[in-house]
């Protein structure tokens, strides 16, 4: 099993090489040495069947794995039913979107916590990810793997637990689990080897060991303050962690296959590549 490394969307590298549509995009990526690559529906799924099936032609004959984040906009845990029935709606789009790319992975953002408890909120967001997995399978999506992300801000829906939780919903849910926005709402206490094996150790637990291998990840490093997470940097920053190394080190060690997506402020491309390249030598050894 081997993990797959990407960028989330087209990196200025990307445009800089005189590239202007994403179905350049996979071909591009294979250049790298890049083998993953997440399509940007966060300001809504706005994506015409003649550019998905260009995207996805691409992406198939380049060897490129294609997942997509879904609507930023997406709320799991509002107070308001029609926000929450608009949420699986929103579910559903990037699911189609997704299979039309040639893709089975879609990422989704929690949302807030809509004034309840985080116990309350968790629980509400479970039952509307129920509801989406019925709608998906309703309408012929059974294979779309629905990931909801940890995230970065305190007063967010989305720890690392409340994610694992979410992913009791359904045995095929996957995790998305971005190390960036967990360092910034611990303060900087995911950024080490010890920090990363025990969610990874957690995360077999609680999931089994096919999820915990498979899983979905975001990776950059993050300025963060008091309330967590600020603004998406670049490898460059040493400012701010973390550190990709140690946890490359450790997916090459263990065997795992996650799909890793890097966020990173314009260098998405080429700090993914640094993160294949980090794992392609611990491989070796």
């Amino acid at each position: 099993m081997n993990a797959k490394f990407g960028p989330a969307g087209n990196a200025d590298a990307f445009y800089e090489a005189g590239l202007k549509s994403t179905f350049q995009a996979p071909a591009w990526l294979k250049a790298q040495g890049l083998s993953a690559y997440e399509y940007q529906c966060g300001r809504g799924v706005r994506l015409s069947e003649t550019a998905a099936e260009q995207i996805r032609r691409e992406a198939e004959l380049n060897g490129i794995a294609v997942s997509l984040h879904a609507p930023y906009f997406i709320s799991l845990a509002s107070k308001e039913p029609e926000k929450r029935e608009n949420s699986v709606r929103y579910i559903l789009d990037s699911a189609e979107a997704v299979v039309r790319l040639g893709g089975d992975r879609i990422v989704v953002h929690p949302g807030g916590l809509g004034g309840l408890s985080r116990e309350d909120a968790t629980a509400l967001a479970c039952e509307t990810l129920k509801k989406a997995q019925e709608a998906l399978d309703r309408e012929g999506l059974s294979q779309v793997h629905i990931c909801p992300e940890t995230m970065g801000k305190i007063n967010q829906l989305g720890t690392f637990e409340e994610v694992l939780t979410m992913c009791g919903v359904d045995e095929r849910f996957l995790p998305c689990v971005d190390f960036g926005h967990l360092n910034s709402r611990t303060h900087g206490e995911v950024n080490s080897e010890a920090a990363f094996a025990a969610l990874l150790d957690r995360m077999t637990e609680v999931l089994g060991a096919d999820r915990g291998a498979r899983f979905h990840t975001h990776f950059s490093k993050i300025e963060y303050t008091a309330g967590g997470e600020k603004r998406h940097l670049t490898f460059a920053d040493d400012a701010f962690g973390p550190d990709p190394a140690p946890l490359m080190a450790l997916i090459a060690k263990r065997g795992l296959g996650p799909v890793v997506i890097c966020e990173s402020d314009g260098t998405q491309a080429a700090d993914a590549a640094a993160m294949a390249a980090l794992y392609e030598a611990a491989l070796k050894g």
